[in-house]
């Protein structure tokens, strides 16, 4: 059985770590590449770095900072925000990053994912899906949350797998920040329509949370923020008490 994984999410911001409530309120969590080295150091399975602010202010993903990190760690890193180009990725993947997550400039133009897929294989293609419950349905939000669209979230994940995603990382918006848990039920809906890995993001509060998403959210890994930048969850006492649950993961 595969094991689970333990993605620890640096949400990038004028160079600092930040975090927030419902993809607002922004609060300083630390040194990027202080922490990065930190969750390298105590099991972190992989770390993922978005530079959230770099598609609103039309930027690209501050490369340099890539490389500082990557030269500390040596676990898999995914670099995401602003991506819209196969020349961007060269950039990423030639300063250390393994993977790259993809999100806004997918869905406005979704033949970027067959560019990348065929370029660089789909083993290191991550789509990044924000997405908001309204009424019954789930709408995917760009532009770090803040641009609601009439896309599906669930026919989305269809198509990116479709065009060459690799993995999905899927944020509920309604449960970031909250730590009330993940939207489990859409995390296992999710599960049952793709083949690929989905990464489930926004709501960690407690270990329970992380064990439940697995369990009843079916998913591959799960990603957190502030549990792990404030130090309210250890990832080596959570992953003790998933192995307590039969839940597999690497110690």
């Amino acid at each position: 059985m595969l094991t689970k994984r333990i993605i620890p999410c640096l949400d990038i911001k004028d160079g600092r770590t930040v975090k927030g409530i419902n993809f607002v309120n922004l609060r300083d969590a630390g040194d990027p590449v202080e922490l990065a080295e930190i969750y390298c150091d105590s099991g972190a399975d992989e770390l993922v770095f978005l530079d959230i602010s770099a598609s609103e202010e039309k930027r690209k993903t501050l490369a340099d900072l890539v490389l500082r990190v990557a030269a500390r760690i040596r676990i898999p890193f995914t670099v995401g925000g602003g991506i819209s180009s196969v020349e961007d990725v060269e950039v990423l993947l030639k300063n250390g990053a393994d993977k790259v997550c993809v999100n806004s400039a997918a869905v406005k133009r979704p033949e970027l994912l067959n560019e990348l897929s065929s370029r660089f294989g789909n083993q290191c293609i991550v789509v990044a899906i924000d997405a908001k419950k309204i009424d019954d349905s789930w709408k995917v939000h760009l532009v770090g949350g803040k641009v609601p669209t009439e896309v599906d979230l669930f026919e989305w994940a269809k198509e990116v797998e479709e065009r060459g995603a690799g993995e999905i990382m899927f944020t509920s918006m309604d449960h970031d920040g909250t730590k009330n848990g993940f939207a489990n039920e859409a995390l296992a809906k999710l599960t049952e329509l793709v083949n690929i890995p989905i990464i489930a993001s926004g709501g960690a509060g407690n270990e329970q949370h992380f064990a439940d998403t697995f369990i009843y959210g079916n998913s591959d890994a799960a990603l957190a923020a502030s549990v792990f930048h404030f130090k309210e969850i250890k990832i080596s006492d959570l992953k003790k008490k998933l192995k307590e649950q039969g839940i597999p993961v690497r110690t």
